[in-house]
């Protein structure tokens, strides 16, 4: 175990990690693109436009959120009520529910999407180098897919 870090090195790690998360959410909020739509239903427009078929069920959804499902499902009714997102039945689980964004989601989405990519551009570029984003990448792929492994 001499590989592994001290307690307090792993604990000041995650905090640092975290109240960046924190600092930059609170400064990408007060963006504009966000006053046409709430940054959370803009992550769930975001991850519906990467699903490869269009279509994905609610609880495979909600694991790329940090979002509870009953608020997900609430979620995902105002963004039907606001003709971005639409409801089906799952093909192959008649009680499994599925959803893809519409016409004007995916329009919204890449619209947001254009001016948030290059806003968190604007916000964080200055601040690293590009060797310093690439590892920083790295370190942060390494910590999720180890929480997957185990």
């Amino acid at each position: 175990m001499g590989n592994q870090p001290q307690i307090r090195t792993t604990t000041e790690a995650w905090e640092s990690l975290f109240r960046t998360q924190v600092a930059v959410m609170r400064r990408l909020q007060q963006l504009p693109e966000f006053k046409k739509l709430a940054m959370r239903e803009y992550d769930v427009l975001f991850n519906l436009s990467n699903c490869p078929t269009g279509w994905t069920r609610l609880n495979e959804l909600n694991e790329a959120l940090l979002i509870s499902q009953p608020s997900l499902s609430r979620m995902v009714e105002r963004l039907e009520a606001k003709g971005l997102v639409r409801r089906r039945t799952a093909e192959s689980d008649q009680r499994g529910i599925e959803i893809s964004l519409t016409e004007a989601g995916a329009k919204l989405q890449q619209e947001i999407g254009r001016e948030h990519v290059r806003h968190l551009h604007e916000m964080l570029a200055p601040r690293l180098s590009e060797a310093e984003f690439r590892q920083l990448h790295e370190l942060t792929d390494k910590l999720r897919t180890g929480l997957k492994n185990s």
